[in-house]
């Protein structure tokens, strides 16, 4: 299962980010997630829990933005959702594309500090 060791980057990156930002404590990381990505979400989701343990992000959810694959047709100009690789075949002219414009991504896009209490 590699979303474990994705879970550990998440962890490891956001607790980086949130040090240098002076957060001790983080309540939530989101992350976008590409449909051709090859990663879960829900096993990601379940690993992220295992890796968090004894860090900043202990008491941290997930938030997957899970992103549709999506090409664009190198002969109409079409952008349309895609299947599987190498070819991604247009629904309106019926020719192959290699310009993958979204799907593929696993990125950190927030990390969210821990709210101060208030007294």
């Amino acid at each position: 299962m590699h979303e474990l060791s994705i879970a550990s980057a998440i962890v490891e990156r956001a607790g980086e980010l949130a040090l240098a930002d002076g957060v001790e404590t983080v309540s939530a990381v989101t992350v976008r997630v590409g449909e051709l990505s090859g990663v879960v979400p829900d096993a990601l989701d379940f690993a992220f829990e295992v890796a968090r343990e004894g860090t900043a992000l202990a008491g941290a959810r997930l938030v997957v933005e899970q992103v549709p694959a999506r090409a664009c047709c190198d002969a109409c100009a079409a952008e349309f959702a895609v299947g599987m690789p190498p070819f991604f075949w247009c629904p309106h002219c019926d020719r192959p594309s290699r310009d993958l414009r979204t799907g593929r991504e696993l990125e950190i896009v927030r990390v969210d500090p821990e709210p101060l209490p208030t007294t």
